[in-house]
């Protein structure tokens, strides 16, 4: 028999990389969890309008707070609810902006698929 001892042609090469895989893959874990709570803390904001109408979000997209200015109120409530809702999507589109690259920075290097 050839090959003997050679078990699944798993040699000490490949046991490296799966260990240095294990590795940055605990790295981009543990990078992960401080990713998330720096999102937690973010402050992203969209405007519409020129600022008349202002939504801050969290890095994670939740939200946090909306503005409007005086001058926004007398464009009517139709109209302030579209400002609204470009504000809103402004930020939401910011913030995912945002929280992409930082996913891209903190893989970086890595081989990982989708990433």
């Amino acid at each position: 028999m050839t090959g003997k001892g050679q078990g699944f042609g798993f040699g000490l090469g490949k046991m490296r990389e799966l260990a240095d895989a294990f590795k940055k893959a605990q790295q981009v874990q543990e990078g992960a969890k401080q990713l998330q709570e720096e999102l937690e803390q973010m402050e992203i904001q969209g405007e519409a309008s020129g600022g008349l109408v202002k939504v801050i979000v969290s890095g994670n997209q939740e939200p946090k707070r909306v503005e409007i200015a005086p001058d926004a109120l007398e464009q009517g409530a139709e109209l302030l609810s579209d400002l609204v809702t470009v504000a809103m999507k402004d930020a939401y589109n910011k913030s995912t902006a945002t929280m992409r690259e930082r996913m891209e920075d903190l893989t970086s290097g890595l081989e990982l698929p989708g990433f």
